[in-house]
């Protein structure tokens, strides 16, 4: 089995643009959050970007949602520093893995149905008549969860085969692991792996809400949430260019660090049942870290299991919540995690670090860094 190294990390969200900002965030400072805007609802919103830096065509721009251009900035972001950007021939044998949510919706043509349904003599065919004549063809009621990879591909030239995984929070995890194990095994050399997230959408607030998962009180750590629970949401992008050690060595990109192993469950939700399936993961993976980036949600029960279980699989090792720094993003959480860890061990901040990714209703993730 080859080592699988990260050479390039693209990282955009709440506490600002590249993996030092966020490093230097993560170190200390209070998190960017906005409490007024979706009031109850407290989210953390992404920083302005200049996206022409990545998305140079303003017809390109135009025709992608906030999820898409954060998706598309990162992953820019990530060819960049992995020294790829320029290099053609390797971008066209570079295969991509996105995890992606549904897309957003059209709230104009929404709110514009939901008013003429109260009015309508039929209300089912007003309905079939207006979804016929008022979703743009890219749309299938929200846009299409594939459309980020379609995007990437066209603006940065990645055109190797192309992946995209649905699946919340687990999406993340599975993205990063699909990759590591092709390139472990020897099947692919590089990967271009990430996704995004837009949280500052009324309708994954209400959608989130209806579940009960929503925190609605002021800015508090995920792990002081415990007597209530909830997540605060958060837009963001990550994406992170994994390859083999060999390859990264003939084009001399520098690894930051080595992806030991990533596992995944779905356990099916009881009490108890997180804790263990993190000390499963956990013992697959042989991991012994010294510093563990958690994906915790702050969704009362599940959070408290994941503290118990570090107490047991990290003893003594430092925990920081990756919810507090950039919110809870959903598709985008475990690759920022990754992207967090693999900061640190380059920078002599650890040797070993566990990254989690507890998901919000199901789906359970480990992934393991060393040093390079």
């Amino acid at each position: 089995m080859r080592d699988v190294v990260i050479t390039g990390v693209g990282l955009v969200s709440s506490a600002g643009e590249g993996l030092e900002a966020h490093l230097t965030a993560l170190a200390g400072g209070a998190p960017n959050t906005d409490a007024t805007s979706f009031e109850p609802f407290p989210v953390h919103p992404a920083v302005t970007l200049e996206w022409d830096r990545q998305i140079p065509k303003k017809s390109d721009q135009r025709q992608m949602e906030p999820w898409q251009k954060l998706g598309c900035y990162a992953a820019g972001l990530a060819l960049d520093a992995a020294g790829a950007k320029e290099d053609a021939a390797l971008k066209s044998r570079m295969q991509l893995i996105v995890s992606a949510g549904g897309g957003e919706r059209d709230y104009a043509v929404d709110g514009q149905i939901l008013t003429g349904l109260r009015k309508a003599d039929n209300p089912g065919v007003f309905l079939n008549e207006r979804l016929m004549g008022d979703l743009r063809p890219t749309l299938f009621l929200a846009q299409l969860s594939n459309l980020l990879a379609g995007n990437i591909s066209i603006v940065h030239g990645v055109t190797g085969a192309s992946r995209t995984f649905m699946g919340e929070e687990s999406s993340g995890v599975d993205a990063i692991r699909i990759a590591r194990e092709r390139i472990a095994s020897g099947q692919d050399d590089i990967f271009l792996v990430g996704g995004s997230y837009n949280a500052e959408r009324p309708d994954v607030l209400l959608i989130y809400e209806m579940g009960g998962f929503l925190w609605k009180k002021p800015y508090a750590s995920v792990w002081e949430r415990s007597a209530e629970g909830g997540m605060i949401l958060g837009s963001g992008g990550c994406f992170l260019v994994l390859e083999s050690r060999e390859h990264a060595a003939a084009r001399g990109a520098k690894p930051l660090a080595v992806i030991a192993g990533v596992a995944s469950d779905r356990s099916r939700r009881k009490p108890g049942s997180v804790e263990g399936a993190l000390h499963g993961l956990s013992q697959q993976l042989g991991a012994k870290p010294d510093l563990v980036l958690s994906g915790a949600t702050g969704i009362k029960g599940i959070t408290d299991e994941e503290q118990a279980a570090l107490k047991d699989i990290a003893p003594g090792a430092a925990v920081h919540a990756t919810g507090d720094l950039v919110g809870h993003t959903m598709e985008a959480q475990a690759p920022i995690g990754v992207a967090l860890a693999a900061g640190l061990i380059a920078g002599g901040k650890a040797g070993e670090v566990l990254v989690t990714s507890i998901g919000h209703w199901r789906g359970e993730g480990a992934i393991r860094l060393t040093k390079a």
